[in-house]
């Protein structure tokens, strides 16, 4: 015989839990009527969103979950559903995966290796399972995993030792560079051990600093990937298994795995896409510099929203150079986004004469430079609250690394696409988005970059060249590589000590900055969380 199993690669919202089971039963029904499915799948914590953080520590949050999971089952006929919820009982509760099935709950699987590294907290929030979970489907003994548990040895071999010949593992597996080559590696290793054909079921979609970028998959027991979904788009698909003594998925669509670039450029269009939506926000705005990193937030905005969402403020003061501001202009029109001309000058010479006596006898430095920063951002801010646009800072990874950035001026914002983003990568970014369409004027590319805050300025100034800067914050921050590993591996010594020193010394601005779209191996925020005040390092 042969068996339908739909794969239901979806993006969901963390906490809308009936929202969330209505789109459970759409899909499912989808999949029965229109794709003859025998089964549909669903990612990981399917009902509660994923993550969904210390919702889980609300007694209510669980019990909505748990009416909402049985209402599910009795609206469900003619198709086993395999969802993922946070399961309640006494003290903490599992995260878990049922399967439904006219009208009833017919068997609940219970993750057993909970991730607690990263951006992952399971242990704060969940018991481990321990026993695996077999169900018959069409005939066919099916096991259930979940996510980690198919990284480590362990649950999948249980499964296919309890008699199951195909095993489901539903995710909410986190966008990274590269990730995707990963993943299938380790189903590849899982299944040289079990030797049973896995259906990987990924997330799709933003939640807060995260996305989730789908590329579910379906791997044969040769270790041959049969069927993959595309990256960062919804999809609802049937794979077909031929079915006697042993399992074979009937080979399928194969999504090309996207360019390392391409696909980082669609992660952050995604992240993008929905923290403004799924935040109710009616649009986007930014500041528009003429520099590259507000150019390419700025075809980001467009690609994730459209044009007609996006909104672009050019703010010159007296050391804006007037390239800038042309080449600011081209981008806007380029990309068809209405944009507004607002001189910063009147208010930087209040602000001057306003701190005239308490600055009396003090020579000029970095305050009056921030001080330009700082009325650009209640300027922008003005507009978000005035037209219920979200604020998007255009600052990058490079400079957030060592404070390169000012508080209140263009750290201030609700969300920061490049927050993750080195500057060489910005640069790459750039060069491939003008691949598709030139939206970016070449000279914004060519030309050094500068904050144009005091004449004649450039970011290599106060900084080491990017070249040399990138490839020390890599090491520094994503590895944690010690000051000597890194000038062991080539890196000149003084500019070590002294970017150590600047990203241990910064670690309070970053605090306070805007969540932003994780994309590499460690990100701040949920990733890299340092004590503000500390003694150890080369602060």
């Amino acid at each position: 015989m042969n068996l339908r199993i739909a794969i239901a690669q979806v993006n969901l919202l963390v906490g809308d839990v009936r929202g969330n089971a209505e789109r459970v039963l759409d899909t499912a029904e989808y999949a029965r009527d229109r794709l003859g499915a025998h089964a549909v799948v669903f990612p990981e914590l399917t009902l509660s969103g994923y993550p969904p953080e210390d919702l889980i520590l609300r007694p209510d949050f669980l019990q909505q979950i748990e009416q909402t999971l049985h209402d599910l089952a009795r609206r469900t006929f003619g198709i086993h559903v395999v969802v993922g919820f946070p399961e309640r009982q006494v003290g903490m509760p599992y995260n878990s995966s049922a399967v439904l099935r006219d009208g009833a709950v017919r068997c609940i699987y219970r993750k057993q290796a909970l991730p607690n590294y990263g951006v992952f907290d399971e242990k704060r929030y969940f018991l481990p399972g321990h026993e695996p979970c077999i169900f018959e489907l069409e005939g066919v003994p099916v096991g259930l995993t979940i996510c980690e548990d198919i990284w480590l040895p362990g649950a999948v071999e249980r499964a296919a030792q309890a008699g199951a010949k195909l095993v489901l593992n539903i995710n909410a597996s986190p966008y990274q560079s590269g990730k995707t080559s990963d993943r299938e590696k380790v189903v590849r290793d899982r299944i040289a051990v079990a030797g049973v054909p896995v259906v990987y079921v990924n997330l799709v979609g933003g939640q807060d600093e995260l996305v989730f970028d789908g590329a579910s998959f379906v791997m044969s027991a040769d270790g041959r990937v049969v069927y993959r979904a595309p990256e960062c788009e919804e999809a609802v698909a049937v794979v077909e298994f031929c079915c006697d003594e042993v399992v074979r998925p009937v080979p399928g669509e194969v999504a090309a795995l996207l360019p390392e670039t391409a696909s980082v450029y669609r992660a952050l269009v995604t992240g993008i896409r929905d923290y403004v939506q799924k935040n109710c926000f009616e649009g986007a705005v930014l500041g528009l510099s003429g520099g590259i990193d507000s150019a390419l937030t700025l075809a980001l905005a467009v690609d994730a929203l459209g044009a007609n969402q996006v909104e672009a403020v050019l703010m010159p003061s007296r050391y804006t150079a007037p390239m800038s501001m042309e080449d600011a202009k081209a981008e806007a029109e380029l990309l068809g986004v209405a944009y507004h001309v607002i001189p910063i000058e009147p208010a930087f010479r209040a602000f001057l004469v306003m701190l005239e006596e308490t600055f009396e006898g003090m020579p000029p430095d970095t305050t009056e430079e921030n001080l330009q920063a700082r009325c650009r951002g209640v300027l922008l801010m003005a507009m978000s609250n005035k037209k219920r646009k979200i604020l998007l800072t255009t600052g990058n990874k490079s400079e957030m690394s060592v404070g390169y950035a000012t508080l209140y001026g263009d750290m201030a914002g609700g969300f920061a696409p490049l927050k993750d983003v080195s500057k060489l990568l910005v640069y790459r970014l750039a060069e491939y988005r003008n691949g598709i369409a030139s939206v970016i004027p070449q000279r914004v590319i060519d030309r050094p970059p500068s904050a144009e805050l005091k004449p004649d300025q450039k970011d290599e100034d106060s900084l080491p060249p990017y070249g040399i800067l990138d490839p020390i914050l890599a090491l520094y921050v994503e590895e944690d590589k010690s000051v000597e590993e890194i000038i062991a591996a080539g890196y000149p010594a003084q500019d070590v000590k002294r970017v150590a020193s600047m990203v241990d010394r910064n670690e309070y601005k970053r605090r306070q900055a805007p969540p932003g779209v994780k994309i590499s191996r460690r990100a701040f925020g949920r990733d890299r969380r340092y004590p503000i005040t500390c003694g150890y390092g080369w602060s």
